[in-house]
């Protein structure tokens, strides 16, 4: 019965308008669904045998490739850019470690640290980004990983963005904690399911109370 509601979905999937968006195909490309592992004291996830900048947060993945920043809700893409205003603070304090293709520019820096975005990108990177953060109460507890897409292989992966968001909505009944990732699950025309129970936090992570902020040298507050 599951099998035969996906293919209803795609069937009519392939009827909608496409979405006013800008996608791109960037450095991922699997032939499977990647294991993920946690990154610890974080709610995010890392692919150790991906090799790429590759990560998964608050219901999306996140592939930091050629200095900008990319997201998707599927594990091969297709892959839509997000200004670095915008990319969820979790995500930037990944210490460098968790990178498997760091920049030549990251070497400098301590790798159990995050990059030095603030030094990267600028004090007026930060001063918005601060902006957006500023006060916001998000529980450190990872989102569940979309295990359905396991089913979906380099032979059957949908590549129309309008097919993955009608299998994404029947099949992951998860709703972002992140204003920002909300938006972008409505920037791509998708609407979240009620919201999952997530993972404990983890301990010694920054708790929710914790503002998003970067201090002078572009490290975590």
């Amino acid at each position: 019965m599951k099998r035969l509601t996906l293919a209803v979905l795609l069937l009519l999937a392939t009827a909608l308008p496409a979405a006013a968006q800008t996608y791109y195909d960037i450095d991922v490309d699997l032939p499977a669904y990647p294991e993920m592992e946690q990154v610890p004291e974080s709610p995010v996830y890392y692919a150790p045998s991906v090799d790429s900048n590759y990560f998964f947060y608050d219901g999306l993945y996140w592939d930091y490739y050629n200095d900008a920043w990319y997201s998707s809700p599927w594990y091969n893409g297709p892959w839509e850019y997000v200004d670095p205003v915008y990319v969820p603070t979790y995500v930037l304090w990944v210490p460098i470690r968790f990178y498997r293709r760091p920049p030549h520019y990251f070497r400098s820096w301590n790798a159990h640290r995050p990059p030095h975005w603030g030094q990267h990108w600028g004090h007026d990177w930060q001063r918005r980004h601060n902006e957006v953060y500023r006060g916001r109460a998000v529980a450190a507890a990872p989102a569940p990983l979309p295990q359905y897409q396991r089913q979906f292989t380099r032979d059957n992966y949908p590549r129309v963005p309008q097919q993955q968001y009608a299998i994404h909505g029947q099949s992951y009944g998860y709703q972002p904690r992140e204003n920002v990732v909300r938006q972008q699950y409505q920037s791509r025309g998708m609407s979240p399911n009620p919201i999952q129970r997530a993972a404990p936090a983890p301990q010694g992570h920054p708790s929710g109370n914790q503002q998003h902020q970067w201090d002078g040298r572009g490290q975590p507050r």
